[in-house]
């Protein structure tokens, strides 16, 4: 059966099958759709007309929520065709999105590929465990329905949004502690799109820089981070920044990470090696319990003999 595709991340766009759906550009429709995705679960009428149009008077804010439903609803049925699920439940008290329905989100997909290694220690990334995240990154086309302001959409921004930093920011030490500084400098540098004064990413594109050998533009970084700080909190640079600053000047700043620049493959090794050991130790582990019940069993058989 064709699956319902709604992408919320950056330009709003819904799908069905291979066929995309029109017939949304009023902005309360798209909105309502895009809330009901999100918070898949039974709303009454009353709140969502308060949350929508609150501010207006309370028969009105019923009546465009009326309105608001039938457009939507319309819209679906213009599109969908033969679709024999009803998108969206409608009863006199309450509104859902169909529980039944095969709806695939771009933000539920972005988020569980952030947080499928929550079994893994947060400094710890395998190579496996890097590219779904670099896969997460990749949904993140932009900010969550750009061009909404209502107070519910700004908090699922920001929260999302702090998801897509941390998420490149453990990537950015992942590729410095594996030596693909390209990809580190991409990363860090579109946090600072998000966050010119984030202090601990500049420090580290200035790593990143120096490490790749390239120092005069680890210097010019700190310069661009002394300004931002500036411009952003007008407060100067902390201790750790200058510090750093002064050790690249000096030629004395070792790489942060535990493996050798360009070690790339000896890291994607690592996991085959934790396995390895773990099977030995399990095996070891099994050994030494057989060993002890045959040592019962010896002692067991001298006490007979007695």
């Amino acid at each position: 059966m064709p699956v319902l595709r709604l992408q919320l991340l950056g330009r709003f766009c819904a799908s069905y099958g291979c066929r995309e759906i029109h017939n949304f550009e009023a902005s309360k429709v798209q909105e309502l759709l895009c809330y009901l995705a999100l918070y898949r679960k039974p709303h009454a009428r009353e709140t969502l007309a308060t949350l929508f149009w609150g501010d207006s008077s309370a028969s009105q804010a019923k009546k465009n929520l009326r309105q608001t439903l039938w457009q939507l609803q319309a819209a679906l049925d213009a599109n969908l065709g033969p679709f024999k699920q009803r998108v969206v439940r409608v009863e006199a008290d309450w509104v859902q999105l169909n529980p039944a329905l095969a709806l695939r989100l771009d933000v539920s997909e972005f988020e569980q590929a952030c947080t499928s290694d929550n079994d893994t220690p947060r400094g710890e990334l395998d190579p496996t465990t890097a590219q779904n995240l670099q896969k997460a990154i990749q949904l993140y086309q932009a900010d969550l329905l750009e061009g909404c302001y209502q107070d519910w959409c700004l908090f699922e921004r920001e929260r999302l949004q702090s998801i897509y930093l941390a998420t490149l920011d453990r990537l950015i030490r992942y590729c410095e502690a594996t030596g693909d500084y390209r990809h580190g400098l991409a990363y860090a540098t579109e946090v600072l799109r998000y966050d010119p004064a984030r202090e601990r990413t500049h420090r580290q594109l200035m790593r990143l820089y120096h490490i790749a050998g390239d120092r005069t533009a680890a210097l010019r970084q700190y310069q661009r981070c002394v300004s931002a700080l500036k411009a952003e909190l007008d407060v100067p640079p902390s201790t750790r920044t200058v510090k750093l600053r002064e050790k690249i000047d000096a030629e004395e700043l070792e790489p942060s990470n535990s493996f050798p620049p360009g070690s790339e493959n000896n890291s994607n090794l690592l996991p085959d090696v934790l396995r390895h050991l773990k099977q030995v130790r399990t095996t070891l582990s099994d050994m030494q319990k057989q060993v002890q019940q045959d040592i019962r069993k010896v002692e067991l058989a001298l006490i007979d003999r007695r």
